[in-house]
């Protein structure tokens, strides 16, 4: 445009067209055989040129392949009838063992002496005053479960996990009482002896029912014959990942964590060690899972490096070898699966009633693996153990909430018939526990080493000391149970022996709030203004447990007995336990014979 005109004057008329369309006919501007004007092609036309196509085809089709290209194959024709779509098989490492070994064995860039782990020049070092949480803050601090684990379901399914959950503070009410593990008002905390269960860790290498090893074994056996599509396509490429028995990550920052936190809550009982001058003496076994427990506990609750606030007492879990947290071991009993594996046929049968649809959903989406009950039971298996090992399971997307409901009872079925009130060695197994830790609260050598006790290690003061105001022990969820049972802790089984046929309301006894992953039970000791005498509680994973079934030892709000009655009534327990009937004694289990207590049929 030219300045100062106040017009516009297009400089040529393509520009003008182009900005400023003129009134022109697009024929007019664009000239007769432009895309505007009238078609030029008839249908005559059109015609022609398809036949020209087809014929053109043909001759190239028949220059290829002849006339077996225009013949019709019958025996083709049937097979794709029958096969209507190409099946591609799952790939040949599907169901494999995949392992990544580290650290390697010898790094080449591995030279200790130019790394070490002090150098001096710490900086000052003064330490301040002890944690005290449970005596000073004006509420408890509650454990959530697991924040670095992801769930694909809206509901929290790491609680429907049965011992396979993480460990997580139970409602304020789950076990009947309306009571926290805060300090009760009017009352001091003055000692506590803790409980705990080794962190989250791989399968064992025996399952009495299901077993995940064993079913990535069958699927690669015969990964040529099968393959997955839907919800269960991505089998087509999995892998077994998953090692044997020992800690996970996860499972060592439980630990990690469940020091810290005893630390925070009950760090100032140390004082009472700092005026005697002496150290703490905490003790676990020597399985790998339980050792490494127990050192990640002590880093998080003395801090790194822990050499010399602590001395760490290490049985030995082995045949011949007398060990309260390991008892099984000297009771030839429980290698008797008709009295110890009873446990097995109640998870058999109630696995097919809860994942009977769950079954008829899956196999549908496998081809040429006809999968059973206790084969999507594994499933299940592998969502638990694959999330505590890697973080995350494709097979908990595989599950409705009512099925991880089904799984959780199943767990509760296992235990309460294996190891807990419904089995016949809970007791005497769990007995030798009970007969330390009245040892512990009466500063008393134990008089008669007639269970699990260990004689050698139990007379000796320096590996067994009775003085301390802080015990720590690490166990299995196993003999979790067998305590629990053993002390009398009689409304965990109000409801009696569980069906295997139904799950039943408001049960008592659940596993994932008495054993899972990291469970800790606290017993607790205090003196209060308005009870007389030293007091004791059970806290278990931060739930308080009434002490009713204990002779002695009635109703009280915040669960407390005096420990003299506590005691007393344990030794009234300990007195009417027969180890050597239960664990060496010829007898068997009648037809439909059931105990709440823990104990086997009487003697004759």
């Amino acid at each position: 445009v030219e300045r100062g005109s106040g017009e516009y004057k297009p400089y040529n008329d393509q520009e003008s067209e182009s900005l400023l369309p003129s009134s022109k006919s697009k024929v007019e501007r664009y000239g007769p055989h432009s895309c505007y004007s009238k078609p030029q092609f008839g249908v005559n036309h059109l015609t022609i040129a398809f036949v020209a196509g087809t014929l053109a085809c043909f001759l190239a089709q028949y220059a290829i392949c002849g006339f077996s290209c225009f013949t019709y194959r019958r025996e083709e024709s049937e097979t794709h009838a029958l096969n209507p779509a190409v099946e591609v098989l799952a790939s040949p490492w599907a169901g494999s063992t995949e392992r990544h070994n580290f650290p390697p064995p010898s790094p080449t860039n591995a030279f200790p002496s130019l790394f070490p782990t002090n150098v001096g020049y710490a900086g000052k070092t003064p330490t301040g005053a002890e944690a005290a949480v449970i005596a000073t803050a004006p509420s408890y601090p509650m454990h959530t479960g697991a924040a670095q684990l992801v769930s694909p379901q809206k509901f929290d399914m790491f609680r429907k996990w049965g011992n396979l959950s993480p460990w997580y503070s139970v409602p304020r009410t789950a076990f009947g009482l309306d009571s926290g593990p805060e300090t009760p008002k009017t009352c001091r905390v003055t000692g506590m002896h803790l409980l705990h269960r080794h962190g989250a860790r791989y399968p064992t290498a025996y399952a009495s029912y299901g077993g995940p090893a064993n079913f990535s074994s069958r699927l690669h056996a015969v990964a040529d014959k099968w393959t997955a599509n839907g919800d269960l396509e991505f089998m087509n490429e999995w892998t077994y990942k998953l090692g044997e028995e020992v800690l996970t990550p996860f499972g060592r920052q439980q630990l990690f964590d469940l020091g810290i936190s005893m630390r925070l809550k009950y760090g100032f009982l140390l004082k009472n060690f700092s005026e005697s001058n002496t150290i703490p003496v905490f003790r676990t076994e020597s399985q790998d899972r339980m050792l490494a427990s127990a050192m990640n506990f002590a880093i998080g609750f003395f801090g790194y490096p822990f050499e010399g606030q602590y001395q760490q007492s290490i049985t030995i879990e082995a045949g011949g070898f007398n060990n309260t947290l390991a008892p099984y071991k000297t009771c030839p009993n429980s290698n008797d699966r008709g009295k110890a594996d009873r446990g097995r046929a109640y998870v058999e049968k109630w696995a097919g009633v809860y994942l009977k649809d769950a079954v008829k959903r899956l196999q549908p989406q496998i081809e040429g693996y006809e999968l059973s009950v206790e084969d999507v039971y594994v499933l299940q298996q592998l969502c638990a153990y694959e999330t505590v090992a890697l973080g995350y399971s494709k097979f908990c997307e595989l599950f409705t909430e009512e099925e991880w409901n089904g799984f959780d009872y199943s767990l509760d079925l296992f235990f309460w018939y294996n190891s807990g009130f419904g089995f016949s060695l809970a007791r005497a197994l769990g007995i030798g526990y009970v007969q330390e830790m009245v040892a512990r609260l009466t500063h008393t050598p134990i008089q008669t080493h007639n269970s699990s006790t260990n004689a050698t290690l139990d007379d000796n003061p320096v590996t067994f000391p009775l003085g301390q105001s802080l015990y720590v022990d690490a166990t299995h969820e196993v003999v979790v149970l067998h305590v629990l049972a053993a002390l009398n802790l009689s409304t965990l089984a109000a409801q009696g022996p569980l069906p295997a046929d139904h799950i039943p309301q408001n049960r008592t006894f659940r596993v994932s709030e008495l054993a899972p992953f990291a469970t800790n039970v606290q017993f607790q000791l205090l003196e209060c203004t308005s009870l007389p005498g030293p007091q004791i509680r059970i806290i278990v994973n931060d739930g308080v447990v009434p002490l009713m079934g204990i002779e002695g030892c009635g109703p009280q709000k915040d669960g407390m007995c005096a420990v003299d009655t506590f005691v007393e009534g344990q030794k009234k327990i300990i007195g009417a336990t027969d180890w050597e009937w239960a664990c060496h004694g010829d007898w068997d289990i009648p037809e439909g014979w059931q105990t709440t207590t823990g104990e086997p049929p009487a003697r004759k």
